[in-house]
Parts: C-alpha cells; structure tokens; sequence
C-alpha cells in the first residue's frame, strides 16, 4: 500500500513517513536557492589528483583526503587493472565464504608487519571497519568510552555493540582519567576507549601518548582509529601513533583505504593475536561481499609506496604549513594548528554556502562541513590538502581566499537576495 502515511496506512492522519525530516528539508532549500548543492556535486571528469572538470571550467581539487596523491600513481593503477584481468570485477561473496583472495591475506600481512602487530584484518570500507570491529569487541558488560568529537562510524559502532557508552571532553585525557575512575565495570566485563589520530572536521591531533598512559593505567583497551593520519605522519607513515613513539602499545589500530592509500575498504590491527577470532563474529565483516580485487591491489601498491616515499610525507607536510600560514594571515579564523586538514570557522551555515558557492565558481573546490556532521555546531570551509599539491597551487588556493575576503561585503548582498527569493 502507498500513500501519505495517512490513519489507514497505520500513521498519524495528515503526514508522511518523510515529515519527520521538514527542519531538514528548510535548510536544505535554502542552500539550494544560494546556489550549487554542496552534497550533491558531480564532476564531469577527474583529470589527476588535484584537478577536475565541471562542464567546461578546470577545477583545482581542496577537499578530497587525497594526502598522498597517490589514486593517479601509475604503480597503482597498474596494480588495479593487473587485479581485474587475473580475477574479475568482483568477489561476489563474504570473507568467510569465497570472498577471500591470495591478495587480501597478503595486504593483510604487509599493512600487519607496517604497525608492527600480529593481527591485522581489512574491511569493505572504513566505515565498516569500525562499526564490525568495536561490536565485536565490546560485549554486553563492556563499556566504551569515546572522544566527544567521534566520528559516525565510532557511534554507530557503539550502538551496533549495544554497550553503555561513555563521552569524555575532546582531545581531553584529564577528563577520560576521571570518567575512567567513576564508571563501574560490570563484573567481568572491561573498558574500551576509543579515540582517533587526526580529527577530520577541525583537523586537531590527538595526544595518542597522553591517552595510551590513561587508558592502561585504568586497565583500558585503546582503539585509535588513523584513517586521516595513516600514512601521513611518522618516520613510516604509520601514523600519530608512530609519531608520539607509542605505536606499540596501541591495542587496535583502525585505518582506511580511501585517504592515503588510494582505494576503498579499510582495515584493523592488534598486538593481541586473538583478535583474529572476531572473523567469526563481526557481522558486518561475515555477512558484507570483501573487497574488490582491484581495489585490494591498489592499496596494496600504495602501502609499497608509503613505506618507500617519505618525501610525499615532507611534501603535504610543507603544503599544509603554507596554506595554515597564508590564511591565518589573511586573519580567517582556522579550528586547529596546521595539519593536512585546514578548516575555516564561518558565522553561520547560510554564508559558509554562499562562500562555497563562490569559491567553485572561482575554480577551487573544498568542503561545506555543516552540523550535525561537524563538532560545536560548527560551520566549515574545509580543505585537505595533498603531498600532490605544489607550491603553486597552494599560491592559487590563497589567492581565491583573499579575493573572497575582500569581496565579502558584496557575497553577503547576494544571499541575502538569493535567499529572500530575489
């Protein structure tokens, strides 16, 4: 039966299913009377790493966590194609079923052997990787404490879990410390915490040394989860982790396929060799088709190439240090220190589009990052910068940035009439 959701249909007379998203669907038109959909954007073509084409104009790409630039490496690409002609476009079935290839267990092995740790399990997405990993880990009498600034992925997968779930203050190991030793363990149950290396909206690094001493001395877990920092930082590319010299305590280490490593899917490690038991009971792990072989080989060619290419980290590294410092000049006020991801407080969501907006049409395209996806009830201009950027293109980026300073007056003028239907 279709309809409106009305008293037949077993619903309140008068609304629909979908009524319940009408404060959505305001600020959703809204945005889209100011211009562009943010969310929505389509590409006619991605030329390389930093560039792509919308009808006939050439954009310069700031927003796509491509750190290394590696998903136009000819190693990788290669590795991809090479993957297709030997097995196809597909796995068609779970790990557990016929979904698990020579190449998945060899990526396994090799990302292992990078983070030094006995276990290491990949995943479809990022996104899975955490959701399957921490309700497998975290049982009915297990808590978890996470940072209040946790991605979706980290609360979904305390929900998945079904455990009490405690926040503590971001980026705050004095506060974990206190929750840590106020929360009650249920008898035989043990305490999960949960953090992650750099912060994707804001672009903060987490004191991951300050957390492992906390967290053990509790006789905590410590899940850190590196998707955006994983190749990135450290004399390796190992992470935050690697970075603050506590890399080895970490007890799971959860990373991604679609930022540094060039790909998708993600992948889990630990220093406890039993965690290779959770493959018989992550769900989202046992009951989702693995990953492509494709793209299994590209990040595998992308893991070579992180371990044997530090200067992509010296790149973006000296990339992010001259556009934090260029904006920060123009007297825009940044969420963070420099890092690869460079975010730019806006007043309110309606301006942080219109300067989206404007910032397309100039030819340079970075993220609109609104709540309740960001923290505080933040309103972003995000930028991830990548070790493909030159200096020259980081000179163009500044440049948009100040022509969009000095023309705010005249911006604003328009979306007040855009909005007001003008």
């Amino acid at each position: 039966m279709s309809g409106t959701g009305g008293a037949d249909a077993g619903g309140t007379p008068g609304l629909s299913i979908f009524s319940k998203y009408d404060p959505l669907k305001q600020r959703v038109d809204v945005v889209n009377r100011i211009g562009v959909d943010p969310f929505n954007m389509t590409f006619d073509d991605i030329m390389g790493p930093t560039r792509g084409r919308i009808g006939n104009r050439e954009i310069i790409l700031a927003g796509t966590n491509n750190y290394l630039g590696l998903t136009y490496d000819e190693a990788a690409r290669q590795a991809a194609k090479d993957a297709i002609d030997r097995h196809g476009t597909g796995t068609t079935g779970s790990r557990i079923a016929n979904g698990t290839y020579v190449e998945h267990e060899q990526l396994e092995r090799d990302l292992a052997e990078h983070l030094g740790k006995p276990s290491c399990i990949v995943f479809t997405t990022g996104y899975v990787t955490n959701l399957a990993a921490m309700a497998g880990l975290a049982g009915p009498n297990d808590v978890i404490f996470i940072d209040a600034d946790a991605h979706a992925c980290i609360i979904d997968g305390t929900r998945l879990a079904g455990t009490t779930t405690v926040r503590f203050r971001h980026n705050n190991p004095a506060d974990l410390d206190k929750r840590l030793a106020r929360q009650a363990i249920p008898e035989g149950g043990h305490a999960l915490v949960v953090i992650e290396g750099l912060y994707s909206m804001f672009g903060d690094i987490a004191p991951i040394d300050e957390f492992v001493e906390v967290a053990h001395r509790h006789g905590a877990y410590l899940y850190v989860d590196e998707a955006h920092s994983y190749g990135v930082f450290g004399a390796t590319g190992a992470g935050i982790a690697e970075e603050q010299g506590v890399l080895d305590q970490i007890d799971f280490y959860s990373g991604t396929f679609s930022k540094s490593l060039a790909s998708v899917g993600g992948f889990c490690a630990s220093r406890h060799p039993e965690f290779e038991l959770l493959r018989k009971v992550m769900r989202p792990y046992m009951f989702t088709a693995s990953a492509a072989p494709s793209n299994i080989c590209a990040a595998q060619a992308a893991l070579d190439a992180i371990k044997s290419r530090p200067e992509l980290r010296t790149n973006i590294m000296a990339r992010a240090a001259q556009l934090h410092d260029g904006l920060n000049r123009m007297g825009f006020d940044l969420a963070a220190p420099a890092s690869p991801v460079i975010a730019i407080r806006r007043p309110n969501e309606a301006q942080a589009a219109m300067e989206w907006n404007w910032l397309l049409k100039e030819g340079v395209y970075v993220n609109l990052a609104v709540p309740p996806g960001t923290p505080q009830s933040s309103s972003l201009l995000r930028i991830s910068v990548s070790a493909a950027h030159t200096e020259e293109d980081v000179n163009a980026i500044l440049s948009r940035f100040r022509a969009l300073k000095d023309q705010s007056g005249e911006i604003l003028n328009e979306m007040m009439r855009k909005i007001a239907g003008g």
